[in-house]
């Protein structure tokens, strides 16, 4: 379009002068600027977003399989995603942060990771022993629904390969109500039980 333009504009003879030069500037940089197509698929899950329908998440055995959209359907809650179970920062300040927190009942809560249901239902067991959180822990084995969020990374020096990001989603009606994802994609801030819950 802007060579379209700047040939007609040449054609007609017009001598090209500082000002049409600055007209034909600002004329492609607006048309360019009003572009209308994605060449790369929207960034990370957003308020408002369904929770993805898949059967991808596993709970204590790879033939236990949980439907977050479906668990949500009917009641309220939040997903915490984890880089990696029994990490640090996981396992003694993101996880314990819900697992304590005087609101966790108020609705269903969810613990996912890009790890295989044994290692979550072993971290399940080592974390919250009794049960009595009503917290439920969920492998996430080929990174599906942690890819459907957009919410993976590849770190395959620390963790030998995708990973999710550390990150709270607070669900309503079946739908993100708000949105809680560490900027570094696994430090302990905006994630944090008390920022989400309050």
């Amino acid at each position: 379009m802007a060579m379209a333009f700047r040939t007609a504009f040449l054609r007609r003879g017009a001598p090209v002068t500082a000002t049409a030069t600055a007209a034909f500037s600002r004329t492609t940089a607006a048309a360019a600027a009003t572009r209308h197509f994605h060449a790369s698929p929207r960034a990370l899950v957003a308020v408002g977003d369904a929770i993805p329908d898949l059967d991808a998440l596993h709970e204590d055995s790879p033939g236990n399989k949980v439907n977050l959209a479906r668990e949500f359907a009917s009641a309220n809650g939040v997903i915490v995603g984890v880089p990696a179970a029994f990490s640090g920062a996981c396992s003694q300040t993101h996880v314990p942060g819900y697992i304590h927190h005087p609101r966790v009942r108020e609705g269903k809560v969810f613990v996912v990771s890009v790890n295989d249901a044994f290692v979550m239902k072993a971290w399940a067991d080592q974390l919250d022993p009794t049960h009595e959180s009503g917290i439920r822990f969920l492998a996430d084995p080929a990174g599906e629904f942690t890819k459907a969020l957009d919410l993976g990374f590849d770190a395959p020096a620390i963790f030998g390969g995708m990973r999710g990001k550390r990150y709270a989603l607070v669900i309503e009606d079946g739908k993100v109500k708000s949105v809680h994802v560490e900027p570094d994609n696994t430090g302990t801030d905006v994630s944090l039980a008390e920022k989400v819950l309050g």
